[in-house]
């Protein structure tokens, strides 16, 4: 498979820049596997789950990864935190590979080693720092300075554990009224943790699909949900999973493409799984997903449920129908 049949042109006025008034008002479209399409409102979600069905989330939080700052000779400096290595001491993105110091704001100091690396003094604290100071990271297509609206609306409801650079996107579009109505209607809704890193987003830059290579992403699980996932499928009911990063943490468990550090009835590990066409589905048989960019891993992991050719008419009839783009953008549901 080549990395350009995932192509497709987008034009900028399809790209959400801002959240909808209101997160279950975004649009949702519910994609067939025979290919038919309807059209809705996310709100209307709860009419197309069944009672016995089990709905996944990733309740990962996105904390302010980003940091400006600017080095002796008063150029600006960039920084995206991606993960802790030690106390003090963390994994980063920068652009070039800048070795030295880097001023932020309070007047505190940070090294740079090589544009991969950032030590902070052992007296700051830096978590507090990045939520006093940081700005929500944003993707790069979003091309506007971060607001206060951000830390709110680039964040799921059901938020819980920090860890992650990314929002998990397609669980942007719920609210907590929602959650509960699906509930009612006798769905259990459970979730996972997998901490959104660079290797949901990284570029796909080499021509052949099955030569590119995801980083590794951390995920936490309670092993009970695995059971829970066997007795709903044995029963013949649904699991739906809400985004790719849930259905990456379930399928990279399931499909033994992960490392697992513990199990003692918390599953904790990473994965670096990468699903296209072609994988057999250990778990997920539903998906609710936002609409991705072209040739990216989230769209290929979608081609993998829906079919290529299915999804990409489907996202021509999106363009079509004014449906908006990416991480801030509407919704699909895919049966």
């Amino acid at each position: 498979m080549k990395t350009a049949d995932y192509d497709f042109p987008l034009p900028e006025t399809a790209i959400a820049y801002i959240p909808a008034d209101k997160r279950d008002h975004s649009k949702l479209m519910v994609l067939h596997r025979d290919g038919g399409i309807e059209h809705t409102l996310f709100r209307d979600l709860p009419s197309f789950l069944n009672s016995g069905d089990l709905l996944l989330l990733n309740n990962s939080k996105v904390f302010p990864a980003r940091l400006y700052g600017h080095k002796a000779d008063g150029e600006k400096f960039e920084i995206l935190l991606v993960s802790e290595i030690s106390k003090g001491r963390w994994n980063i993105m920068t652009k070039g590979r800048y070795t030295g110091a880097v001023t932020l704001a309070k007047g505190i100091t940070v090294f740079i080693s090589g544009g991969k690396t950032a030590s902070f003094p052992k007296t700051i604290d830096v978590r507090k720092l990045l939520w006093d100071s940081g700005h929500m990271p944003l993707p790069p297509y979003i091309r506007r300075p971060d607001n206060e609206t951000d830390r709110e609306r680039y964040q799921t409801v059901y938020a819980e554990v920090e860890g992650s650079i990314a929002a998990p996107t397609a669980g942007l579009h719920f609210t907590r009224e929602l959650l509960d109505t699906i509930s009612s209607k006798g769905v259990s809704v459970r979730s996972v943790t997998l901490h959104v890193g660079i290797g949901t987003f990284r570029p796909v830059k080499v021509p052949d699909v099955e030569s590119h290579r995801m980083d590794e992403e951390f995920f936490e699980m309670d092993a009970s949900l695995l059971s829970e996932i066997e007795e709903t499928k044995r029963s013949g009911n649904r699991v739906i999973a809400v985004g790719t990063t849930t259905t990456r943490t379930i399928e990279g468990y399931l499909n033994n493409t992960c490392t697992v550090f513990t199990n003692n009835g918390t599953i904790k590990g990473s994965t670096d799984i990468f699903i296209y066409e072609g994988y057999s589905f250990r778990a997920i048989e539903s998906l609710i997903t936002n609409f991705h960019l072209p040739g990216s891993t989230p769209l290929m992991l979608v081609s993998a449920l829906a079919g290529r050719k299915n999804l990409l008419h489907a996202y021509r009839a999106a363009l079509s129908d004014g449906y908006r783009f990416f991480s801030y953008g509407d919704a699909m549901l895919v049966l």
